[in-house]
C-alpha cells in the first residue's frame, strides 16, 4: 500500500480545497445528494421488525436501491422486473439473505445474496454493496468497479485482484485496506465512506500521471 502517494495527493488536494468536502467549490454537482436522508430511509425500510414480512423487506430493499444515485437505471429496472417475478417462497429466501447481510452473519448473507441474484444475472458489486453502505455509511463501503480497480492499481494495494463477480473475501480485504487509508488522512476528506472513495477517485483523475 502506497501511503506516501496518498499523503502527497492529500496535500495537493487540501492546498486547492482547504476545507475538504465543506469547500463550496468541491463537488458542486453533488450538493443535491443527501446521504443522511438516504440512510434514514434505508434504516426505516429495512429495520429488524420488518423482516417478519418478507414482501415488505424485498420491497424496501428495492426502494433503497432505487433511491440511490450510485446504481444505474438499467440495473434498477432489471432488479424491479426480477422482484416482480418472485413468488412468496423466493421473497422469503431473499429476505433471509438480506437479514444475514445486515444483521446476522455478514459473510453468509453476502455470499447468499450473490448466489440468489446470480440466478437473474444481477450479482453486481453496485447492487450488493449499496444497501449495507446506506445502513452503515461510516462502516460499509459502496463498491464501484472502475473506481475500485483504479484505487487498487494507483495505491498499490497488495494481494488484491478485482473480479466482476462479488465475493466477500475480496470485499473484506479491500474494505480493511480502505479503512487503513482513511485513517491516514484528514477527517474532512471522509464525511462518510462514499465521500472517502470519491476523494480517492478525484485525486486519481486529477493528479495521477501528471
Amino acid at each position: 500500500m502506497n501511503i506516501e502517494k496518498l499523503k502527497d495527493y492529500e496535500a495537493e488536494f487540501l492546498e486547492q480545497y482547504p476545507h475538504g468536502f465543506d469547500d463550496t467549490n468541491f463537488f458542486p454537482t453533488m450538493k443535491s445528494f443527501n446521504p443522511l436522508k438516504l440512510e434514514e430511509f434505508a434504516k426505516e425500510a429495512l429495520k429488524k421488525e420488518n423482516f417478519q414480512n418478507p414482501s415488505l423487506v424485498v420491497d424496501g430493499f428495492f426502494k433503497v436501491v432505487q433511491k440511490s444515485v450510485f446504481v444505474s437505471l438499467f440495473d434498477k429496472l432489471k432488479l424491479k422486473d426480477m422482484i416482480s417475478s418472485l413468488n412468496s417462497y423466493e421473497k422469503d429466501m431473499l429476505s433471509i439473505e438480506i437479514y444475514e447481510l445486515l444483521y446476522g452473519n455478514k459473510k453468509n448473507g453476502f455470499e447468499g445474496l450473490v448466489e440468489f441474484l446470480a440466478e437473474y444475472k444481477l450479482a453486481k458489486w453496485t447492487i450488493i454493496s449499496v444497501v449495507p453502505y446506506c445502513i452503515k455509511r461510516h462502516q460499509d463501503y459502496f463498491i464501484k468497479p472502475t473506481t475500485t480497480k483504479n484505487i487498487i492499481k494507483v495505491f498499490e494495494l497488495e494481494d488484491m485482484i478485482y473480479k466482476p463477480k462479488p465475493s466477500f473475501d475480496f470485499y473484506d480485504k479491500y474494505t480493511k485496506a480502505l479503512d487503513k487509508m482513511k485513517s491516514s488522512i484528514d477527517k474532512s476528506l471522509s464525511p462518510d465512506n462514499v465521500g472517502f472513495t470519491a476523494f480517492l477517485k478525484v485525486v486519481i483523475e486529477t493528479y495521477e500521471d501528471k
